[in-house]
């Protein structure tokens, strides 16, 4: 079996396949366009606020806070900037996880990476997305509870911040430990039901992770990790440096809940090939699996829209689209919107909830104004990896997320500076950029 530490601290950017390199700057750019977006959200507000009054900067090697510019310690930027990153519901995420890995990773990364060559800084955000997917799949795979991404984005983080600290092996597996024990397996399934600003623990997950490292640095211990050494999940890591996850990552259209996606396609697709005007429509009936069906609110907040499937479906109909300003107060405040999502019903089919999380599918039937009913077909998200979305398609949604909080000019260049990422050379207009407080054009 593979070694995942002599992964960890061994590989390099010549170890990867090229696709891999260029889904490391897939990922850094749509996760940088997500937190750009989300830095406006009262929960990146309260958590950057957070960080720099209970994670002060202390040493030389102290992070940025995103389109904020203060310095707050690196395990402090990695909360903030995951959390940041985790109020927009529109990063990347994996169906074996159920979950998300990039919002972490991507904050770990660039909060112990000030002054790398780009390739270093590629080749840890794949050893990030690596590292934290497979310990989802093995946790998922070893524990009866549905926990939040934290629990597996902390080895993630852990991974990465031992390699940026030159961790040696024995403090690595330290790291990993520790991470693994401090991460957050909180209940994904409570904030479905009660949707907060607690959200999916990523935040948490990238800040333990960071700590561990530097804990293991200090000599704390905590090693074993047990999804990385439990005999029984080996096959998850037998081919880790073969098979890559990296590539394997859903790109979202939409900032709301991956599982809620594929009825907003359907709806939208019904809309477009019948021609329907919003008032056209009067009610809508969804099937679709378990997970999805219990994303019931009728939002007050912005938490509460992102998890919510009568939301996103109302909305995509009144609409035409579910964009940032759906999911905020301009959306949860439309009293049309709502009035359309107290009328949209959702129930669990057996067959789709037998496909899940591998497939992830929706029927939608809308009744019209009409007296008539118009039907989807089974519809699936667009931008999974078996039909994955281009990168033009990924860079236009960079733009549309970050270039109102950024400006155009500043949007382009940081486009450009990951899309150019190679070598040697420090992205460092990559920092620049992100360490620029909003101009809200």
């Amino acid at each position: 079996m593979p070694d995942p530490i002599h992964f960890i601290l061994n590989t390099q950017i010549g170890d990867l396949p090229e696709k891999a390199v260029a889904d490391a700057r897939r990922g850094l750019l749509d996760t940088l366009g997500v937190a750009v977006a989300a830095s406006e959200t009262e929960l990146s507000r309260i958590i950057r606020g957070h960080a720099v009054a209970q994670f002060g900067a202390g040493t030389a090697d102290a992070a940025v806070l995103w389109q904020d510019g203060r310095r707050v310690s690196p395990a402090g930027a990695a909360l903030a900037n995951a959390m940041t990153t985790d109020a927009l519901d529109a990063h990347d995420g994996s169906k074996p996880t159920k979950g998300h890995v990039g919002c972490g990773v991507v904050a770990a990364t660039l909060a112990v990476s000030k002054g790398c060559a780009a390739d270093e800084v590629l080749t840890r955000i794949a050893i990030g997305y690596e590292i934290g997917t497979r310990a989802g799949i093995a946790l998922h795979g070893s524990v009866s509870d549905y926990h939040t991404s934290g629990a597996w984005i902390a080895l993630a983080c852990a991974a990465i911040a031992a390699r940026a600290l030159g961790l040696n092996a024995k403090q690595t597996r330290e790291a990993l430990g520790i991470a693994e024990y401090h991460g957050p397996r909180s209940q994904m399934m409570r904030c479905i039901a009660h949707p907060t600003m607690v959200k999916d623990g990523s935040g948490w997950g990238a800040m333990a992770g960071v700590s561990a490292a530097y804990l293991a640095r200090d000599g704390f211990t905590g090693a074993p990790a047990l999804t990385i050494e439990q005999a029984d999940l080996a096959e998850v890591w037998s081919d880790l440096g073969t098979r890559w996850y990296i590539s394997e990552q859903y790109i979202k259209l939409y900032p709301v809940c991956r599982w809620a996606q594929p009825a907003v396609e359907a709806a939208l697709g019904l809309v477009a090939r019948h021609t329907l005007n919003p008032d056209d429509v009067a009610a809508a009936h969804v099937e679709t699996f378990h997970e999805a069906a219990c994303l019931t609110a009728i939002p007050n907040t912005t938490e509460e829209a992102q998890y919510s499937l009568p939301f996103s479906v109302a909305a995509a109909v009144r609409r035409g689209t579910i964009g940032v300003a759906e999911i905020g107060p301009e959306g949860f405040g439309d009293p049309s919107i709502i009035r359309f999502a107290r009328h949209v019903t959702a129930e669990a089919k057996p067959e789709f909830d037998a496909a899940f999380p591998a497939r992830r599918f929706a029927v939608v039937h809308l009744n019209l104004s009409s007296g008539a009913v118009v039907t989807s077909e089974v519809t699936e998200a667009k931008g999974d990896p078996e039909a994955p979305l281009t990168m033009g398609e990924v860079e236009e949604k960079f733009l549309r997320l970050a270039s109102p909080i950024l400006g155009e000019v500043d949007a382009e260049r940081l486009r450009r500076a990951v899309m150019t990422m190679d070598g040697q050379t420090p992205p460092s207009s990559v920092f620049d950029v992100m360490a620029r407080p909003a101009c809200r054009t």
